[in-house]
């Protein structure tokens, strides 16, 4: 295989030697036999195997008129009447290329979810035993890994982040029993905005004696290098490692909720047997498609520097304004963490944040998000970079609500 750069990769290898994916997946899940859709076996021709609705549905069709549709026709919107493609191929391959994954990995390694909350609720239902497995996560942290953790009855480990947002190598190695079946690492972090150097992640796949799943969250990668992605390790080989990664982010589609995991083809294929039969819609799978035309994609890259010039900027000009203080992490996403003074003791102070937190909204229609409560976040609000009206509207409405609290 040839590189990006010209140069040729290493030969794949899995690793690291010794693991056993199977050992950490719960027995049931590896005797289970998925349930085949309709479409798995046959997607064209006369359909009559799946009791879809044959005069489709009653939405207009596009010349507007509301009629049935006949057994040659279409709706235009994708057939709604039928069922989606479970498999999602096409969409598979284009992020596979997208992200340069190796052959040995490719559209093969990719489960697609309904957004990355289904893709967390799917890994701890695959590995964790209710009421006896736990995860570790390094708070402050996306907020979801401790809601599925609880909804599936799962415990949580925690090892908070050190000053600069990076993980605790020693801390998280010191907490890695049997019953810990993954890690979650966020990278950028959320709240922070902080990567995680690859070579720390490396560090916990090379573990020699816990053998669970690392599982890197790169909701925000866009926004930051593309050599800072946990792909690079996957390309090594490494089979111990998940990397988890959305359109809701660098690519703006929130609303559409389509989240990937990459991970080997054993371990995407095993996510694939438990999903439910048609999780991604034909709606999100269009658009998603759509989003990943290579004309899509070079307007995509132009927002995403426009937006990262613009978090500059509004560091420039917000820690100008009196009662700023620092701003935190390293801002790698499309948000700033940013603290709120005291207007005595010049301190991140809780109650002040909160104080122009709930002002913003309530009075001048501006929203952003309180983190003081959240570890070494004190004082602290998040700010997503807008649009340059949104940004100017937040820096006006920011100074007077200081200047006033």
């Amino acid at each position: 295989m040839v590189t990006s750069n010209g140069t040729r990769a290493k030969p794949y290898e899995a690793k690291p030697k010794g693991f056993d994916l199977r050992a950490i997946i719960r027995p049931n899940i590896l005797e289970l036999q998925p349930y085949r859709c309709a479409r798995d076996d046959y997607s064209s021709g006369v359909l009559l195997d799946a009791n879809e609705n044959s005069l489709g549905s009653a939405l207009p069709r596009p010349s507007g008129s509301y009629a049935p549709l006949d057994a040659d026709s279409s709706d235009g919107m994708g057939n709604l009447h039928r069922y989606p493609d479970p498999q999602q191929n096409e969409i598979k391959a284009r992020i596979a290329k997208l992200r340069g994954l190796r052959d040995e990995i490719g559209a093969a390694g990719i489960f697609l979810g309904v957004g990355s909350d289904e893709v967390i609720d799917m890994l701890m239902r695959v590995t964790c035993y209710p009421g006896k497995d736990s995860i570790l996560i390094t708070p402050p942290t996306y907020g979801m890994y401790s809601v599925c953790a609880k909804v599936n009855d799962v415990a949580l480990v925690k090892v908070p982040l050190d000053d600069t947002f990076v993980p605790r190598l020693d801390e998280i190695n010191a907490a890695l029993t049997p019953a810990v079946k993954l890690v979650f690492l966020t990278s950028p972090g959320n709240p922070t905005g902080t990567l995680i150097p690859l070579q720390a992640v490396r560090q916990l796949l090379d573990h020699p004696t816990w053998h669970g799943l690392v599982v890197l969250d790169e909701a925000y990668i866009d926004f930051a290098e593309p050599e800072a992605s946990g792909v690079t390790l996957l390309n090594e080989g490494y089979q111990n490692l998940v990397v988890m990664q959305t359109l809701s982010k660098g690519f703006g589609l929130a609303g559409i909720r389509l989240g990937c995991c990459i991970s080997s083809r054993d371990f995407a294929q095993i996510l694939f047997n438990t999903k439910a039969p048609y999780n991604i819609s034909t709606p999100t799978a269009q658009l998603a498609l759509q989003a990943l035309e290579p004309a899509a994609i070079e307007l995509t890259q132009r927002n995403l520097a426009q937006l990262i010039k613009a978090r500059s900027q509004l560091i420039t000009e917000l820690i100008q304004l009196d009662g700023i203080g620092k701003v935190r992490g390293a801002n790698h996403a499309n948000f700033i963490l940013i603290e709120i003074l005291n207007a005595t003791s010049r301190k991140p102070d809780n109650a002040r944040a909160v104080l122009v937190y709930k002002t913003l909204a309530e009075d001048k229609g501006v929203v952003v998000r309180f983190r003081g409560t959240e570890p070494g976040c004190e004082g602290c609000v998040r700010i997503t970079v807008g649009s340059p009206s949104e940004c100017k509207t937040l820096l006006r409405e920011m100074k007077l609500v200081l200047a006033t609290s």
